[in-house]
């Protein structure tokens, strides 16, 4: 599927908002609802693919399994969390030059010396800088001459001084070795934010606008003039599962599919998601090869 233009390209132009995707469905819907790009969250396909919580169980070979299932069918531009890169810096070279073969147009690694979001409040779990930094080098000379964009993450935590002046030494140290993009992920607040862009240059990643617990919204033109030009959204798979739960539920409690039947979403009617997917569009591809046309709503023609 020929990409409607590069990440690096879309970023140029705009702030871009990247939801979650997990496969090639959350793909096609994140397509169908307008936005420009998608990421491809390490959790979420854990959950998606191996039903389990993000444990850093999820594998490189599944991970660029998915990856190229969606780069095959969608023209969003793609990045990729590859969590820890998958072990040292010679790991991490091989799995960043194999996702930008793949069609990744971004991959986002991480300084967890034990990767998994569910391990993710443990402070303990940080990489020393120099172990992160090498990493970092190791996959930005991995993606040289590619259209992949670096973007180094820190984990640290940043309610001290200390920690904030730790994370933000990470991400221009992140940024002298040639990454495109930094996020600090414990980022919140529009005052951290702003304390971050007058010591980071550059493009920086926002990591979700889910402001919650009483804290103040932060809003897409608030970050944007301070060089935030990427922020990512985690809501696809969760959607999914409460679709999922709510037609089931009507589905099981009556013992047929008439709810679902019923539901119009986006204007698709009929019980099954194909006509989420073009149907007939590939039908009228496969008919310059067979002759034969196909009319994907009634008899062939």
């Amino acid at each position: 599927m020929e990409k409607s233009m590069t990440l690096r390209q879309l970023l140029e132009k705009e702030c871009v908002i990247a939801p979650c995707v997990y496969d090639c469905a959350s793909a096609r819907a994140a397509e169908m609802c307008g936005y420009k790009a998608i990421f491809l969250s390490g959790a979420e396909l854990s959950m998606a693919m191996d039903g389990m919580p993000d444990l850093g169980i999820l594998n490189l070979e599944e991970l660029l399994w998915m990856t190229q299932r969606i780069t095959e069918v969608s023209p969003l531009p793609l990045a990729v969390d590859i969590e820890d890169g998958f072990g040292g810096p010679l790991n991490v070279y091989r799995t960043c030059e194999r996702m930008a073969k793949a069609g990744a147009m971004g991959v986002l690694l991480e300084d967890e010396s034990a990767p998994g979001f569910a391990r993710s409040v443990v402070e303990d779990n940080i990489l020393p800088r120099d172990a992160y930094l090498a990493k970092i080098k190791a996959g930005v000379d991995a993606l040289k001459g590619t259209d992949c964009l670096m973007m180094a993450r820190t984990n640290v935590a940043i309610d001290t001084p200390e920690g904030m002046e730790e994370a933000i030494a990470r991400a221009l140290g992140a940024l002298e070795l040639g990454a495109d993009m930094i996020v600090i992920n414990r980022i919140k607040r529009l005052e951290e934010a702003k304390a971050v862009a007058q010591r980071v240059p550059g493009w920086k990643i926002y990591p979700d606008l889910n402001q919650d617990h009483g804290l103040p919204p932060v809003k897409i033109q608030d970050i944007e003039p301070l060089g935030f030009k990427y922020v990512t959204m985690h809501f696809m798979l969760k959607a999914a599962m409460a679709g999922m739960l709510e037609w089931g539920e009507h589905n099981f409690r009556e013992q047929n599919n008439l709810y679902s039947l019923e539901q119009r979403p986006m204007g698709v009617a009929g019980q099954s998601a194909q006509p989420f997917f073009k149907p007939q569009q590939w039908l009228d591809f496969e008919a310059q090869y067979t002759g034969k046309h196909i009319n994907f709503w009634g008899p062939s023609l």
